[in-house]
């Protein structure tokens, strides 16, 4: 069931949301939802269910590319045709279980779980996809976690802000790798250990472009790190935990965002279905406060895109929603607005 106007036939005056979900779990597969911009309601318009397990998802001015996170993984592309998707094109195999996805120099990266690696795809004129990959970069290694760190496992890869540099997060081998993209091959460029065992998930980087928040799943914390981009150098400086009391079970955090201003942090946790605020104090973070999520494992986080009013939204999978939260400037805590049915809801993402 929807609340908070997730109901109402409000067109968002053009502002639009998209929703990845695992189809095999009864996903709808991308939705397309209106956004309010005056209190950040969504209202799904429609859903297009083409490629299985469409569970990340970006977009690139009228282009919007998803991955198909199956063990023989692929991505696909779509024009944004009003409130349509419309294929542009077959899609293109990748590694494994991917299970992210970017936009970097003219091309999509995949990080892909199953596989250990990281796959380039180049676009074509007007943003369709190559017909292959350009290039691989199998990750090497593993952790001291047999159950989940057997072997690599990509989880997220992206662009720095600078533009220079490729990062890869990698759980299974307890690091982050460094990469440039040349003439669409990624080349390993240096490699950052972090704590054993910590299983790194994801990573946000702050707006002033100097430092990284890394997320680990399996020990719930965040390692902030000083990013040097003319050197191509992360360094870990402190840990973090993001929750108020050591966890009973298996925590399992998920995203991570950092606002625009610099001034905090959030993440999610599966596990225990929170979301952490964390404020930035100079080469750390502070704990302030964990809420609930509004649902159950919340998979993933974001915030709107050009609207008036901060908003953070958060795809809690197995309760089947999306649900937002208005955020307050001064405090960065979370409010919550409301919610709109997405089954096995995986991302949300904004244009």
């Amino acid at each position: 069931m929807a609340d908070g106007g997730g109901r109402r036939a409000y067109n968002g005056g053009g502002r639009r949301a998209y929703i990845g979900s695992f189809t095999t779990a009864g996903g709808r597969g991308i939705l397309t939802a209106a956004v309010d911009p005056d209190n950040g309601a969504l209202t799904v318009l429609g859903a297009h269910k083409g490629r299985p397990d469409p569970s990340w998802l970006a977009l690139s001015g009228d282009m919007l590319y998803a991955v198909s996170e199956t063990p023989d993984g692929a991505i696909a592309a779509y024009r944004l045709d009003g409130d349509r998707l419309e294929p542009a094109g077959p899609p293109v195999r990748v590694g494994g279980g991917p299970t992210h996805l970017s936009l970097h120099a003219g091309h999509v990266l995949t990080a892909d779980y199953g596989s250990g690696s990281v796959t380039a795809v180049p676009l074509r004129a007007g943003g369709a996809l190559a017909e292959s990959a350009s290039g691989v970069l199998r990750h090497e290694g593993s952790g001291p976690v047999p159950r989940r760190q057997e072997g690599p496992h990509a989880h997220q890869v992206q662009p720095d802000p600078s533009g220079r540099w490729v990062v890869s997060v990698d759980l299974g081998t307890d690091s982050v790798r460094v990469c440039a993209l040349q003439d669409g091959i990624l080349r390993l460029y240096r490699e950052t250990p972090l704590p054993a065992g910590s299983g790194p998930r994801h990573l946000a980087f702050h707006p002033d472009g100097d430092r990284a928040y890394v997320l680990n799943e399996l020990t719930p914390t965040i390692t902030v790190c000083r990013w040097d981009a003319a050197a191509g150098l992360l360094e870990p400086v402190t840990e973090t935990p993001v929750l108020p009391d050591p966890p009973t079970g298996d925590a399992y955090p998920s995203g991570i965002v950092a606002s625009p201003d610099g001034r905090f942090v959030w993440t999610a946790t599966r596990g225990q279905d929170l979301l952490s605020v964390l404020a930035v104090e100079g080469d750390g973070l502070r704990p302030v406060a964990a809420v609930p999520c509004g649902g159950v494992w919340p998979r993933a986080i974001a915030l709107s895109k050009g609207m008036p009013e901060e908003f953070l939204y958060v795809a809690n999978e197995r309760s089947g929603e999306v649900t937002w939260f208005a955020l307050d400037r001064e405090t960065g805590l979370p409010r919550r607005g409301g919610s709109v049915e997405a089954p096995a809801a995986s991302c949300v993402a904004f244009g």
